[in-house]
């Protein structure tokens, strides 16, 4: 049986058993808390099914391999725990999160290969990076000057909750009327915001930056649609004021797909609305949600 009212709002996967996403805890001493020593990968449902799991699945083998944990579970078991996760909320749409944590090694040490790594796992209703009047005009975004942290010194392929310049760059282009923030790298080129990677086209070609940034699932999406389209695709540095003077700026994120931009900094972009390749990968990104290759559809009768 799904969907019962305990579950509504959501469901976690902690210490082995499911319980109620208001209940879901991990221990204070636990150094996922104390030092954002964890992993993660998030994956969505849409109508009743995954959308790539397989890839964020991979993608979260692989950091947990770079970070040196172990969730001590296959593939194949999260994907078990996560559709129960779904299945007991009964959400057809949802934002369903696995992490990995350090754990906590025994009182008194300071070596991390003692610790006793954890798994846990939720499911909540879907979540949109952008709300519905944002992704009809398209969102206000602002390049800080916060450095984005140095892949010399966090690895951003790997998923992790070093977040503290993300969010500092986030809270200073609040603060001035933006609606979320772009960082940058050493040298000034366009890196990725605080949850998302980001795109411009220019001379209708798409143009998304190379290094310094997570490679998001839905960043790889956005590729992949692109050459089906038959459009040309450029992976390289993105200096901020490229940006600033493209034809057309979208983010890519898996809270809502893709998301038109159409003000950097104050200045619109293109006609200061979607343009139509922003409007054709939109199209595009949920319409695959739909093909049998790339969603996992959810028993939720069991």
């Amino acid at each position: 049986m799904s969907g019962s009212a305990q579950y509504q709002d959501g469901v976690a996967y902690v210490g082995g058993k499911y319980v109620p996403i208001a209940q879901a805890a991990i221990p204070i001493t636990d150094w996922g808390f104390l030092r954002s020593d964890a992993t993660y990968d998030v994956v969505t449902v849409w109508d009743g099914a995954f959308f790539r799991i397989d890839a964020h699945l991979d993608r979260f083998m692989r950091s947990c391999q770079r970070w040196r944990l172990n969730p001590g579970l296959s593939p194949a078991q999260i994907t078990r725990i996560l559709a129960r996760c779904v299945r007991l909320s009964g959400l057809r749409a949802s934002y369903v999160e696995m992490i990995c944590t350090r754990g906590q090694p025994p009182w008194g040490s300071r070596d991390p290969r003692q610790a006793v790594n954890q798994f846990y796992a939720f499911a909540v209703p879907y979540v949109w990076l952008a709300n519905e009047e944002q992704r009809a005009k398209g969102l206000r975004v602002m390049i800080s000057d916060v450095q984005r942290i140095p892949p010399q010194s966090v690895d951003p392929k790997a998923k992790n909750y070093h977040w503290n310049d993300l969010t500092m760059g986030l809270l200073g282009a609040l603060d001035a009327g933006a609606d979320t923030v772009l960082l940058v790298d050493a040298v000034g080129h366009v890196v990725e915001g605080p949850g998302f990677n980001v795109f411009c086209v220019r001379d209708g070609v798409v143009i998304t930056p190379d290094q310094g940034m997570l490679e998001g699932i839905s960043r790889r999406t956005v590729i992949e649609m692109a050459a089906a389209r038959g459009l040309s695709v450029q992976i390289r540095p993105v200096p901020t004021d490229e940006l600033r003077s493209a034809d057309e700026v979208f983010l890519s994120t898996s809270g809502g797909g893709v998301l038109p931009v159409t003000v950097v900094d104050q200045q619109s972009i293109g006609d200061g609305t979607p343009g139509p390749v922003t409007r054709q990968m939109v199209e595009t990104y949920w319409a695959w949600h739909a093909d049998p290759a790339y969603n996992l559809p959810i028993d939720y009768s069991v």
